[in-house]
């Protein structure tokens, strides 16, 4: 049995009978001190397997760049539910850069930028953090799977493309590290040379977005070569060029799929880790998903938001 063959084994049919009776223990490191401030992280593990090294989750916050907390406890179940499987759950700060800036636009995109350059940034020294603490906290370096929602899902997408198209801003990283997988509820990439094109095939990437956003382009939003290019205008790239992924257009909802898919889809970012992650399964799935007894409850524009 291969190391990927075991770990899979250990998490998915050994750790739910070790788990029972077990909790989910938090602890908090500051990873980083930039700016006057001090970048924490929040890790969760179940006092389970802890002499096995695990996949870890790392987690980024949402709230337009400019709000939001690494503890929101919306985010708990999600945190928890992975913790409980055997997984090392990480959730992280950052510099928030859209704070007290007034709304991002297309003539107006400086700022956005910025931001997403700082929090990028900061994802990137606490996976430096993760990688020098890895036998500590029994992390497998190889299995670093980064999601986030909203803003936080921008700054994942656009971490693992920075990373896998050789920009310099992830020349912190170690030379040969890349990261396993992505998860991104409602995220996008900001790119000033249009549709983003992979020098290197990207991580396998699960998108959940809804084709009613406002706050995050579900499509994208673009002036000649500059936008922010969602999830849909991804998912074109990802099947033209055959890399894997599996996509969630939930149909006639808005932003609230930056949260609700940490509730209610908790097995199926189970299987996309599962298939396309641990088994490297080489998966293109695309899923139009409607609940007719949802509505869209959460359908404000950048204008409103950054008021």
């Amino acid at each position: 049995m291969n190391r990927i063959s075991l770990i899979v084994f250990c998490i998915f049919f050994i750790s739910p009978f070790l788990l029972l009776g077990y909790s989910v223990n938090k602890e908090t490191h500051v990873f980083l001190e930039k700016d006057g401030q001090q970048l924490k992280m929040d890790i969760y593990q179940s006092d389970s397997l802890a002499l096995l090294p695990r996949p870890c989750i790392v987690f980024v916050f949402g709230g337009g760049f400019k709000e939001g907390t690494r503890d929101y406890e919306k985010y708990s179940n999600f945190f928890n539910y992975f913790a409980n499987k055997g997984f090392v759950v990480v959730s992280i700060d950052y510099r928030l850069g859209m704070k007290d800036q007034s709304a991002p636009g297309l003539l107006n995109y400086k700022p956005l930028q910025n931001a997403i350059s700082l929090a990028v940034s900061d994802l990137y020294s606490a996976t430096n953090f993760l990688l020098e603490n890895a036998d500590e906290l029994y992390i497998d370096p190889s299995l670093i799977i980064i999601s986030g929602s909203s803003a936080g899902a921008i700054t994942v997408l656009q971490a693992d493309y920075e990373e896998r198209d050789n920009h310099s801003s992830a020349d912190i990283l170690p030379e040969d590290f890349h990261y396993a997988g992505v998860i991104s509820f409602a995220g996008g990439i900001f790119s000033t040379e249009g549709l983003p094109s992979y020098t290197q095939k990207p991580a396998p990437t699960l998108f959940f977005h809804g084709s009613a956003d406002r706050l995050v382009p579900f499509d994208k939003k673009r002036l000649f070569h500059i936008g922010m290019f969602g999830s849909n205008s991804l998912v074109k790239r990802f099947k033209q060029e055959r890399y894997p992924y599996m996509y969630y257009r939930i149909e006639d909802l808005g932003h609230e799929v930056s949260e609700s898919p940490m509730n209610e889809f908790l097995p199926e970012i189970e299987k996309f880790i599962t298939d396309l992650i641990l088994d490297r399964k080489q998966l293109m799935i695309d899923i139009s998903y409607k609940d007719k007894m949802k509505k869209s409850r959460f359908s404000v524009s950048p204008g409103n938001f950054y008021k």
